[in-house]
């Protein structure tokens, strides 16, 4: 996966997360546009059918129920479960419109709202995890902009490249720079690393010294300078 590749996948959880999201917002709109039309009826556990995937089986429960004009009505329940929520002959209430007593619903928190609280989540958990790596690299941007303008420059001396084995992307690992500079006014030893490099940077350190911007008054923020590796080609 390329470097390219990983900065497109923020913005694909953001729109997913958003589709999600909207389309919890519509299931949401139908089920309380329904529960405001919907007549209720008791309805009778005749049957239970059972959906097999990959590695379960679950449950949904066959109601039978009648009408206010006497209709006799069958559904089958669109959620289902494992171990199974009703057994067969159990009373429940029924949710149905009159115009369409076949899309009838059993009238429990689940079968109405069930849709749109696991998308609604889904959605919130993509959502939230592509715009916190995009405000992650907003702000990482702004400290690296706010330092190579006013950050103190300083010459600290190359120390190596190490591989950062916490960041690992299709079994890839990124490189740092690793660098130290002395502040000679309170005599304490620095150690800087740079931002994550896709590529080996070895050959391409010639100097000994590294030019790191500091905060002034505090070296604990600071931005090693790169610019003078070469560009990874897309």
């Amino acid at each position: 996966m390329s470097v390219k590749v990983i900065a497109v996948v923020k913005y694909l959880f953001l729109l997913i997360g958003l589709a999600m999201l909207v389309g919890a917002f519509f299931a949401y709109q139908n089920t309380q546009s329904f529960v405001a039309e919907a007549i209720k009826a008791d309805g009778v556990v005749v049957d239970m059918v059972s959906s097999r995937s990959s590695d379960s089986i679950t449950y949904r429960p066959v109601i039978e129920f009648k009408t206010k004009e006497g209709d006799l009505v069958e559904f089958t329940s669109s959620t289902g479960s494992n171990p199974p929520s009703y057994s067969r002959g159990e009373t429940v209430d029924v949710l149905y419109q009159e115009s369409m007593p076949g899309n009838a619903k059993i009238n429990s928190f689940f079968s109405l709202w069930g849709l749109a609280v696991i998308v609604g989540g889904m959605g919130a958990v993509f959502f939230l995890i592509g715009f916190l790596i995009i405000l992650f690299g907003s702000l990482k941007n702004r400290k690296r902009k706010y330092l190579l303008e006013r950050g103190m420059p300083v010459k600290a001396m190359f120390q190596s490249v190490e591989v950062n084995r916490s960041v690992s992307v299709n079994g890839r690992h990124p490189y740092q720079i690793y660098a130290q500079w002395k502040n000679t006014v309170t005599n304490e030893l620095h150690l800087f690393k740079s931002e994550n490099i896709w590529f080996n940077p070895s050959d391409h350190i010639s100097q000994e010294e590294i030019t790191v911007f500091i905060e002034k008054d505090n070296p604990k923020k600071y931005y090693v300078d790169i610019s003078f590796l070469p560009k990874l080609a897309n």
